[in-house]
């Protein structure tokens, strides 16, 4: 086998496979996708059954995923984002038309289908899989995540599956291009975690030298700016704020309610829970209906997918003009406004700090000002935003930092990781 490792970038929104040989760069593994040929795979899941014969059920990942919900969103069962709760305690198992999945379980589902996709059928053992230095959640149980990433990928097979953080790949990717030793620090922003490594590259009789100098990670990025905008955007439009009659009693509608809504893992699950039925029961109740019934419609219609398009279209928006229109348009709910970036950057701004307090962390951890540092490379669709470039912009001169290969560059890093001779330098292994 020519490949050596495999490098897997399981992505919060996409994923991406990259093979590696002995020398040379590493390749990415494509698809051929509905759409056209791609290498960035939609981290998603579909599932349909008929309603008279639930056992024949369909399972779809990816692209493929949301073209079954595309055509018919009411009878399927989409979920997205669902490595947010890979270290979460709370989360045991959801239900999807009867049968239960464990977080191992959904992300078996998605690995498989992709190999199938992919037509990837001779890989090679030694598997370097990406992971956050600090994953998403409000209290993350690393070792949890990392038990059940391993159970998933020793079900396609691999025996030799080891874990390295996910910006020190894009490290690996960004150090091909240095003409000189450099210390590095490389952002990583992903949907879930916005994460900080710092390296030493060298070289040494023609051969590149690195050296884990710090790092750091928040469980803050594209997600949490999503969630912003449904919760000051979207939310109000849906009933929240607003109250519903209790035996004569005017009481608010829990903001829990909203609160889930604005996440698009829970969001996914919210639809068969104990919330939706009590969700139903409100809508009789509430004093302006038909606000709280686009709530009501949005879960039962499934409209998240268009909603996600939505707000992702603003995002990028933003990112290149001043001002933009947020328009969610599914079933009879039509809505739009204009944004402006200033007002979104204010949405934004908690967690602006709290990436700006991990970057200052990575740089207290490595012991070095900002001024050692020689190049930036930051990587992941977040770092287009203009605001999460300004953290940067603020603390090192401009042309030390530098963006791109924001979808291939952990793969490919994870993959040439794979061929290191002191692979335990660079590597974890999931605790037995």
């Amino acid at each position: 086998m020519s490949e050596l490792s495999l490098g897997v970038d399981f992505g919060t929104t996409n994923t991406v496979f990259a093979l590696a040989g002995a020398s040379g760069p590493a390749h990415l593994a494509r698809f051929a996708a509905p759409q056209g040929e791609l290498f960035a795979f939609r981290s998603c899941l579909s599932f349909q059954a008929p309603p008279e014969r639930p056992s024949e059920r369909s399972v779809a990942a990816g692209p493929w995923a949301i073209e079954a919900y595309a055509e018919d969103p009411a009878e399927t069962r989409f979920i997205q984002s669902f490595k947010t709760f890979a270290a979460s305690e709370s989360f045991s198992e959801t239900q999807v038309l009867g049968r239960r999945y464990r977080f191992e379980d959904l992300l078996s589902a998605f690995l498989l289908k992709m190999r199938e996709y992919g037509r990837l059928e001779d890989l090679p053992q030694r598997l370097i899989v990406g992971r956050p230095v600090t994953f998403a959640g409000a209290a993350p149980n690393e070792s949890l995540a990392l038990q059940r990433y391993e159970s998933a990928f020793r079900r396609m097979g691999f025996t030799d599956i080891r874990y390295a953080y996910e910006p020190v790949g894009a490290a690996f990717f960004f150090a091909r291009e240095l003409a000189q030793d450099a210390t590095v620090l490389v952002g990583d922003f992903g949907g879930g975690t916005s994460d900080f490594s710092i390296i030493r590259f060298e070289r040494e009789a023609g051969e590149i030298r690195s050296h884990p100098l710090g790092r750091s990670g928040v469980g803050v990025a594209g997600d949490a700016f999503d969630y912003r905008i449904i919760d000051n955007l979207v939310s109000p439009a849906l009933g929240k704020g607003s109250s519903y009659d209790s035996f004569g009693k005017v009481l608010p509608i829990p903001n829990r309610y909203y609160s889930t809504f604005a996440r698009w893992d829970q969001l996914a699950l919210m639809s068969a829970g104990r919330d939706m039925r009590e969700i139903r029961k409100l809508l009789r109740d509430a004093i302006e209906p038909e606000k709280f019934g686009r709530l009501v419609e949005t879960l039962e219609e499934n409209h998240g997918y268009q909603l996600y398009r939505s707000v992702s279209a603003l995002k990028e928006a933003l990112s290149a003009a001043d001002s933009a229109e947020f328009r969610f348009e599914a079933g009879t709910i039509s809505l739009a406004r204009p944004v402006r970036r200033a007002e979104f950057e204010a949405w934004i701004a908690p967690d602006l700090a709290r990436i700006g307090h991990a970057v200052d962390a990575a740089l207290a951890d490595a012991g070095l000002p900002p001024e050692s540092i020689d190049r930036v490379f930051l990587t992941g669709g977040t770092s287009l935003v203009p605001a999460v470039r300004n953290i940067f912009h603020r603390r090192f001169p401009a042309e030390r930092i530098e963006t791109g290969a924001e979808l291939e560059s952990i793969a490919s890093g994870l993959a040439l990781i794979g061929r290191e001779h002191d692979l335990g330098r660079w590597t974890m292994r999931a605790e037995a």
